[in-house]
């Protein structure tokens, strides 16, 4: 069996199978089954395959760890919201009703006095989200 990268497919003694380009799993199990199964080594493979060797021993964990799906790119970035927690959503919500008044810059104030990590501009969205916004009044029309 061999892997050629360009175009992607996989070739061996009884014929070829095409993988699809914008597939990122199976180069990157090919590449596994190289540098472990067919003495290419840890550099070599991923060297063919674009990739540092640090890539390989990463990819290599996550296989292990839990199997070919893994070999998938993650989303990068937070998981979670960390600062506007549902909690946090909640006592903005609340303080806005207890005292309809009170602008977001006092009510990150007695969140932060409540123990709660937040900014001025979380409250807001959170307000705006909730369409909590203050009611302005409009002046009447002129004759």
């Amino acid at each position: 069996m061999k892997f050629e990268p360009h175009p992607h497919r996989i070739v061996g003694p009884a014929g070829e199978l095409l993988i699809p380009p914008e597939d990122p799993l199976t180069p990157r199990l090919i590449m596994l089954i190289e540098g472990e199964c067919e003495g290419l080594g840890a550099a070599r493979a991923a060297q063919k395959h674009d990739l540092t060797r640090q890539r390989y021993y990463q990819l290599l964990k996550r296989f292990r760890e839990r199997g070919a799906l893994a070999l998938q790119g993650q989303k990068t970035g937070p998981k979670a919201n960390y600062v506007r927690t549902e909690e946090l959503e909640r006592q903005v919500i609340r303080h806005r009703f207890l005292d309809p008044d009170a602008s977001v810059a006092v009510i990150a104030q007695k969140l932060r006095q409540a123990g709660f990590a937040v900014s001025i501009r979380s409250v807001e969205r959170v307000v705006e989200k909730y369409g909590l916004q203050k009611k302005t009044r409009s002046l009447p029309s002129r004759p």
